[in-house]
């Protein structure tokens, strides 16, 4: 009784060739099992084939003494006998990912629309707020009134030296406390809080969100929307309207000090000047403008803490980035509320020259 091995590898050269009887055990073959390996092609893997000759090498088992013998014969083949492999089939967008940036994008509307129904219902974590406002308000104030009363003189500056050689002294408060109230004060302050606390949100949550912890809190039962997010938004809203008007005050009164102390303008001029041209519409307009700016700080810093990957390098890049953004946004929100503020027009210096 006879079996047979065919092993068909194209490295044999030889067309035929008989090979001497041998021990099975030599070659690791246990009679009377059967052995078939196919190579097909040279540098392909099984089952791809382009080229048209090969080799078998049979082997021929027998039975009763289980001595092999092996012969080789060489065989034309054609592309039409093998079995083409026919690939997957693939989905138009089954590989394609969205950029970091875009899911980034879509995930502010998304986190804004869920803090916004968490506010509605009432799902509010009172004892994160507080604390969140207390770092967002006592302790941003002090960076602020300092930046808005360098500004204010700066501005003082400008504003007095070209106004007094136009014989305006008495327009000078005018035009500071318009500058102040309406863009100057709610500006600034939203790029300090930017910087300070917006770098903290997104630095805070990164680090929470690539060492796991935020999947903790859902664990615990704890959404990090409620616990987390909600809180800082609404610190931020309510935080930033009143460094606003805490900003606009100092900065009216470094302003007016600078032009009495330097340029000789009694501080009484500049309050009197500020008085007339000033309206209640400017200062709720930049406690509206302030309140969207915390918003837009708070909603993008968080988005990007909690869409942070990558260990502590993208903690890094999610801090900048949210800063970045914040900025762009404050100041394309900037531009969009004033246009629809102050439209026209505007009389309110007439009551100053």
């Amino acid at each position: 009784m006879m079996q047979t091995c065919c092993i068909h590898h194209p490295s044999l050269s030889s067309p035929h060739r008989t090979l001497p009887r041998c021990d099975a055990s030599a070659i690791g073959v246990k009679p009377p099992r059967v052995c078939k390996v196919g190579f097909i092609g040279k540098n392909h893997p099984l089952g791809i084939s382009n080229l048209t000759r090969g080799r078998r090498l049979y082997v021929n088992l027998n039975a009763n003494d289980a001595h092999p013998s092996m012969s080789m014969f060489e065989e034309e083949t054609s592309p039409e006998n093998t079995a083409p492999v026919s690939p997957e089939a693939e989905l138009p967008f089954g590989k394609w990912s969205p950029s970091k940036y875009i899911w980034r994008g879509l995930s502010v509307p998304i986190i804004a629309g869920q803090v916004i129904l968490r506010i509605l219902k009432g799902k509010i974590h009172w004892r994160n707020t507080l604390q969140q406002l207390e770092r967002t308000g006592p302790k941003s104030l002090g960076v602020c009134l300092l930046t808005s009363t360098f500004v204010g003189m700066a501005f003082t500056i400008q504003f007095v030296r070209e106004f007094t050689r136009l014989g305006l002294n008495r327009s000078i408060g005018g035009v500071l406390a318009l500058a102040f109230s309406r863009e100057l004060s709610p500006v600034i302050t939203s790029i300090v809080v930017a910087g300070r606390m917006g770098s903290a949100f997104a630095a805070e949550l990164g680090t929470m969100q690539v060492s796991e912890q935020t999947d903790t809190l859902r664990v615990l039962g704890a959404d990090p929307i409620d616990y987390l997010i909600t809180p800082r938004v609404i610190a931020s809203c309510l935080a930033l309207p009143f460094l606003t008007l805490m900003c606009f005050t100092v900065g009216m009164a470094s302003s007016a000090l600078l032009s009495d102390a330097v340029y000789g303008i009694s501080i009484n001029i500049i309050m009197d000047s500020a008085h007339r041209a000033l309206r209640p519409w400017d200062i709720v307009s930049a406690m509206i403008k302030s309140q969207v700016f915390g918003a837009i700080i708070s909603v993008i810093s968080c988005s990007w803490g909690v869409t942070t990957t990558g260990g502590a390098k993208g903690v890094g890049e999610s801090t900048t980035s949210a800063v970045v953004m914040s900025l762009v946004g404050i100041f394309i929100a900037d531009f969009v509320l004033s246009s629809f503020f102050f439209q026209g027009a505007g009389d309110s210096l007439k009551n100053c020259v």
